[in-house]
């Protein structure tokens, strides 16, 4: 399980150090996509192969179901691991999360999320404030 929230700098190579405690988890590939909210998805091979099994089962007929899977799928791309921790990230997926020097790198149990440093502070602000509410709205569903 994947957890904590860590702060790297990438290197103008766009490589990214991925925190000590993941790697043990990850293996020497991963799966990186576009996320949601404005961050990046960064999945093990095994997660990876579970959810896109998933995704691939959702109806072709649905024109939500087509739109997500050319967004995760055509955005994805595997990189590996190198000897010490760090993977590069895609010049497109960077663009797109606009990854500057720093990104806040997550632990969200079975995936990690890179976002830029800015915006997720920004985002954890909101959420924080938001906490109870959540909470609440997933207890009336029985999630908590």
């Amino acid at each position: 399980m994947f957890i904590g929230e860590y702060t790297h700098t990438i290197d103008d190579k766009n490589r990214l150090s991925l925190p000590a405690k993941f790697r043990s988890e990850m293996g020497k590939k991963v799966v990186i996509t576009p996320g949601l909210d404005a961050c990046l998805f960064v999945f093990t091979q095994k997660e990876w192969g579970q959810i896109s099994a998933r995704l691939s089962e959702s109806s072709l007929l649905q024109a939500d179901n087509r739109s997500f899977n050319r967004f995760m799928f055509a955005g994805a791309t595997e990189v590996e691991i190198d000897s010490i921790g760090r993977i590069l990230v895609p010049d497109f997926l960077r663009d797109r999360a606009n990854l500057k020097n720093k990104a806040v790198v997550i632990g969200v149990s079975s995936r990690v999320e890179i976002w830029n440093e800015k915006v997720w502070h920004e985002y954890k602000k909101v959420v924080e404030k938001q906490a109870d509410t959540l909470a609440e709205k997933l207890g009336q569903v029985g999630v908590l």
